[in-house]
């Protein structure tokens, strides 16, 4: 009776531990699929950057085809150059100055919570509930009379705006997460506030500015809008530049597609060489 019942216990937890592995076996599977349908429009734009116009927009998708880069050579002949440069001022330049803001303002509103702390965060949290179609018109028209338009000095100071309110509820987040013991010890042996923000929560957060910095970098570098409404000849940016490419008269997207993963390289080198830090900052706010 007992070898039965033994036998009877062990066949069961035998069989509970064969759902449990087809269970994730299942997950996994659901898992790398709804990652291989996310990622399948961004491979089919690559393999057409290395097509011929004609395979391109053929009727019936071409998969075996023979590469070229004849696309690529006219996509950065077609003036690439002034478009990325003021894509990277903007964007990098927009996206330090959210940093230095954001970190303070941040600190003022977890670590020693200023008054009405809630209510500024209300405000900053408003900030991105109004569609910027409903802005663009005033915008321009202030920095039309003032002499602002076409300028990456403008762009920047959109950016930086537009920006802010996330990095200071991010960076928010993740200075909650730092023990209080360790800022009481580090202020017991007299260190100064300089010395606590730059000795102490830097390092601790550093995951964290890592990832808000890399979201910020996404969103200025693709930002549309405003860029499209606010400059011409001297400071359009890199999604102006795809646009160009989008013609009634012949083809374009084999150069359209070149053009565009030319685009996407600068976000995706900094996504991947960040990706460590990305995972442990985007993670870092998420669990007390």
């Amino acid at each position: 009776m007992t070898g039965s019942s033994t036998a009877t216990h062990g066949g069961g937890r035998d069989l509970a531990r064969r759902r449990r592995s087809l269970g994730h076996g299942a997950l996994t599977a659901l898992t790398w699929l709804a990652a291989l349908l996310v990622f399948f429009p961004f491979l089919w734009m690559v393999l057409t950057a290395f097509k011929q116009e004609s395979d391109a927009v053929s009727a019936t998708p071409t998969l075996f085809f023979t590469p070229t880069l004849d696309q690529f050579r006219l996509a950065i002949e077609n003036n690439l150059i002034p478009y990325f440069l003021n894509s990277l001022m903007a964007t990098v330049t927009s996206t330090a100055i959210v940093l230095a803001l954001a970190l303070p303002a941040a600190y003022a509103l977890s670590i020693r919570p200023a008054q009405k702390w809630r209510d500024v965060l209300f405000f900053f949290l408003t900030t991105r509930m109004l569609p910027i179609a409903g802005a663009i018109v005033p915008i321009y028209l202030i920095a039309r009379d003032i002499g602002a338009l076409d300028s990456i000095g403008t762009l920047i100071l959109l950016y930086t705006s537009m920006n802010l309110p996330l990095a200071i509820w991010m960076i928010r987040s993740f200075l909650k997460e730092i023990p209080v013991e360790v800022l009481e010890a580090a202020r017991v042996d007299g260190v100064s506030f300089r010395q606590e923000l730059t000795k102490v929560i830097l390092p601790m957060i550093a995951p964290g500015l890592s990832a808000t910095a890399l979201l910020c970098v996404i969103f200025s570098w693709n930002e549309f809008f405003l860029a499209v409404n606010l400059t011409s000849s001297q400071a359009p940016t890199v999604p102006l530049y795809l646009v160009g490419f989008i013609s009634t008269q012949g083809l374009f997207w084999a150069k359209l597609s070149a053009a565009s993963v030319l685009a996407t390289l600068p976000v995706l080198i900094a996504g991947l060489l960040a990706q460590k830090q990305l995972v442990r900052g985007l993670s870092l706010g998420a669990i007390k």
